[in-house]
């Protein structure tokens, strides 16, 4: 039996789902479950419990699984040793990022890592917040970047930088030319959210309760670019990350406008899952990043 077949096993005890661990391994869905019942043929013991309607493990399933995650984690622990030993950095880095830090804070350290490390490769998903959680406990990447990261039992999570949270309205709007406002100014404007599950909404939601202003959004959106687009239009303004915005103030597409009173910033994390084996190009880029993940995580 060769390793493959357990992190085949692995992954759909973890996902719970033939689809997905085809999708994590790149293969079909009918070869997940060809590769379950050589596993069942190999230890002549049922694993899967067929009967039932959600995914479940027998026991001894649960006890294969077990020794499965034992043997890729000492598998992986080779490897990277392996690979330390003759100092070689290379391989693939899957990353999972909202789309904001992907787009604006994560490019010059990408950039800056393949120029240090060309043998690396480096794959980027641009998801939902929820979805980045799901991709770290699915194995399904090696990193995740998250705002506000929530605390989760199976995953680690890393201080990354503070973006400011700032105001952004049309170069022609009555407001842009102040410098900066009150948030007590902003009450009776036309706002533009973000979707109500997203973080960065849920902290200038929490912003205006502690300011006691009543606000519903006339526009809400999945993403940056799409709030972005609907401020130079004119249809409101938003509380956006400082560093999502340095190119259209720039441009004049946009102005930006600071909060008076204390500082409201928007945390970033990088995420791993618990007891995951670093290759020697997973710490290069760490390092690359400023982090130490040796530090005390904060989650």
């Amino acid at each position: 039996m060769q390793i493959e077949n357990f992190k085949i096993f692995a992954d759909l005890v973890e996902t719970k789902s033939f689809s997905k661990a085809a999708k994590i391994n790149n293969i079909t869905q009918s070869a997940v479950s060809q590769q379950a019942r050589a596993m069942e043929k190999q230890f002549k013991a049922l694993l899967i419990d067929r009967s039932q309607k959600q995914f479940q493990l027998t026991r001894e399933g649960s006890q294969v699984y077990e020794s499965a995650k034992e043997i890729l984690h000492t598998y992986d622990k080779l490897n990277s040793e392996l690979m330390e030993l003759k100092k070689v950095i290379s391989g693939t880095i899957r990353i999972s990022t909202i789309y904001s830090i992907g787009l604006h804070e994560l490019p010059p350290f990408i950039k800056k890592f393949l120029h240090d490390y060309p043998a690396v490769n480096v794959r980027v998903e641009y998801r939902r917040s929820n979805l980045v959680y799901e991709d770290i406990l699915h194995n399904s990447v090696d990193f995740g970047l998250v705002a506000f990261p929530q605390k989760q039992r199976q995953i680690e999570i890393h201080p990354f930088r503070n973006d400011r949270l700032v105001l952004i309205t049309h170069p022609n709007h009555p407001l842009s030319k102040k410098g900066e406002v009150s948030v007590s100014d902003l009450e009776g404007q036309k706002f533009i959210g973000f979707d109500p599950d997203i973080p960065t909404r849920k902290a200038v939601d929490q912003i205006f309760r502690e300011h006691k202003i009543a606000s519903e959004p006339v526009m809400e959106f999945d993403n940056i670019e799409t709030v972005k687009r609907a401020v130079e239009i004119d249809h409101g303004i938003a509380i956006v990350p400082q560093a999502t915005v340095q190119q259209e103030i720039r441009s004049g597409t946009l102005a930006m406008l600071l909060l008076k009173g204390r500082e409201f910033t928007r945390p970033l994390a990088i995420l791993h899952r618990k007891g995951r084996v670093l290759t020697p190009a997973m710490k290069k880029f760490i390092e690359t990043l400023g982090l130490d993940l040796a530090e005390t995580p904060a989650g």
